[in-house]
């Protein structure tokens, strides 16, 4: 089951037409049924989704990042007619061609563009691209991805705090810190590795992260209207050593 860290924003029916107009374009499978359900967001932390882009890769062939040859899913020159329906922070992106109908990735740190193979089938499941994503992920980087599956969609109304804990605060390190904060607020959700930890609540919309790479940042990601619940939160972490 995916988690939904806030209220989703689906595309209008218009916008839906609209896309589903242009038959030329072959969408994975569930993209559409996923964007009317959830809307545009970032899946676990890791690719950004959203309604088609057909212009944020039209000026790539200028830019010769890749290697091409006969092996090659397509032509420097078809870069730009790329139909761009997500992005990861890395800046690899994944793309339709319209007129080879092919899923495709462009990743930003190797020389060749792949074309991605889709071994998931179409079904009634809103969530089921999230099935593909995972199964993209795997393919990209040789390993699964591990933890809760969640989806955070992007919201014009959400906030955000940052805090720090001082170095030698009370002899507390954020990890102290976090299982602590988890005893008195029991989060939705929990994400947790060695480089972050993140707990999620349903009544702010958003989640607490605990940044253990860096060592002192905590930041806070709230809806607008669930302020009373952050401050709450918030006085918690202050009262425990955090500054702003």
């Amino acid at each position: 089951m995916m988690y939904l860290v806030s209220q989703p924003g689906p595309l209008s029916s218009a916008h839906m037409e609209a896309i589903e107009l242009n038959s030329a374009v072959s969408f994975p499978p569930g993209y559409l049924r996923f964007m009317k359900r959830f809307g545009s967001g970032t899946y676990r932390g890791w690719m950004n989704v959203y309604s088609p882009d057909n212009e944020v890769l039209c000026p790539f062939p200028e830019y010769e990042l890749w290697e091409h040859d006969a092996d090659s899913p397509i032509t420097q020159e078809q870069i730009g007619e790329c139909i761009a329906i997500g992005h990861t922070a890395d800046g690899d992106f994944l793309a339709v061609h319209p007129q080879t109908k092919q899923l495709l990735w462009l990743p930003r740190h190797a020389e060749r563009i792949e074309r991605v193979v889709v071994q998931v089938q179409e079904t009634e499941d809103d969530s089921m691209y999230a099935l593909l994503l995972d199964d993209i992920y795997s393919q990209v980087y040789g390993c699964g991805q591990q933890g809760a599956v969640y989806y955070e969609p992007w919201s014009e109304t959400r906030n955000h705090r940052f805090l720090r804990l001082p170095p030698g605060t009370n002899g507390l390190t954020l990890p102290k810190l976090s299982g602590m904060f988890r005893e008195v607020f029991p989060p939705d959700l929990v994400v947790e590795n060695e480089f972050t930890c993140l707990l999620f609540y349903q009544e702010i919309g958003g989640y607490i992260r605990f940044n253990y790479a860096y060592g002192q940042e905590v930041a806070v990601m709230f809806e607008k209207d669930a302020a009373q619940a952050f401050v709450t939160m918030e006085q918690w972490l202050l009262s425990q050593g955090c500054v702003g």
